[in-house]
């Protein structure tokens, strides 16, 4: 039979029909049926849209989707920048069980390492701080199931380094006081940097508003990256980790470094993509998070 045929969508949990296909060709494909579906069930709306504005006629048909469990992302930034802040801390201080019994609660004889742990613990406590007082978010939840991926990537990473950075056999960089002085002037520099995009970024939408702007630079010249970069925040985090790398000379800190850059580098390069099909006058030279290369 060569003629198209209906084709039934059901919900496989609850056996409810979905949507009807009709005038489907026999030798369509399991992905193009799939295809056909998706279209069918039309765009994903925001809260704040308008019934009026919407292309629908005199009937309009909306599909609800489960999506989980959610929990709050100001919850879910708490808890996973409050664990690295604690773990660090805790081979800092070389708590018992972490090395031998004999380096229990001692101090390391390098100064790098208390000054690491400063930056370390610096850079977190912002981060918690701008969470509760900064950031504005645009949706107000995530799925559950991502405050365990969240925190298994934050923790742990933390765990690792700061085993390493406050081990008791931990050599300081080979350059000495000069790399460490270079690290922190470039780790401050960046933290800076960082925290002015998210003021930048947060003034940029009043409160209770989702409306969504291009950002241009403020008079604050840690904002005058925004002229080549669409999310300069990414790119001065990237920045901090690296003064972070320079400074403990330590191998996870630049995995870890390394890992968060293509991490950033994809959520930059979403972020830019979004920006340009919202925005037909968007400055075209903009680069997502390295001015010029990517």
């Amino acid at each position: 039979d060569k003629h198209p045929k209906w084709v039934e969508i059901l919900d496989a949990k609850t056996k409810d029909k979905l949507c009807f296909l009709d005038k489907v060709e026999p030798n369509a494909t399991i992905g193009e049926i799939k295809s056909m579906f998706h279209k069918s069930q039309g765009k994903s709306l925001k809260d704040e849209d308008v019934l009026q504005h919407l292309p629908v006629g005199t009937t309009a048909t909306f599909y609800f989707r489960d999506l989980g469990a959610q929990i709050s992302w100001v919850t879910v930034f708490l808890t996973e920048y409050t664990g690295p802040l604690v773990i660090y801390l805790m081979f800092y201080f070389r708590v018992p069980f972490i090395y031998a019994s004999k380096y229990d609660f001692t101090t390391s004889k390098h100064w790098v390492v208390h000054l690491a742990c400063m930056c370390h613990s610096f850079h977190y406590v912002k981060r918690l701080l701008e969470t509760l007082f900064v950031h504005r978010f645009s949706h107000g939840t995530m799925p559950l199931r991502n405050i365990f991926k969240n925190c298994t990537y934050y923790w742990g990473f933390a765990a690792w380094m700061a085993y390493y950075i406050n081990h008791p056999l931990y050599t300081p960089p080979i350059y000495g006081e000069q790399q460490i002085r270079l690290a922190l002037i470039i780790f401050l520099f960046c933290q800076i940097g960082n925290f002015s995009i998210h003021i930048a970024l947060r003034n940029l939408r009043p409160p209770g508003s989702k409306t969504r702007k291009i950002p241009y630079p403020t008079k604050n010249p840690f904002t005058w990256i925004f002229l080549l970069v669409s999310c300069p925040n990414y790119t001065y985090e990237l920045g901090s980790w690296l003064g972070f790398t320079l400074m403990t000379q330590c191998l996870p800190v630049a995995f870890f470094t390394l890992v968060g850059f293509v991490q950033m580098t994809v959520w930059a390069k979403g972020k830019h993509r979004s920006y340009l099909k919202e925005f037909r006058d968007y400055p075209p030279l903009r680069s997502p998070i390295l001015p010029f290369i990517l």
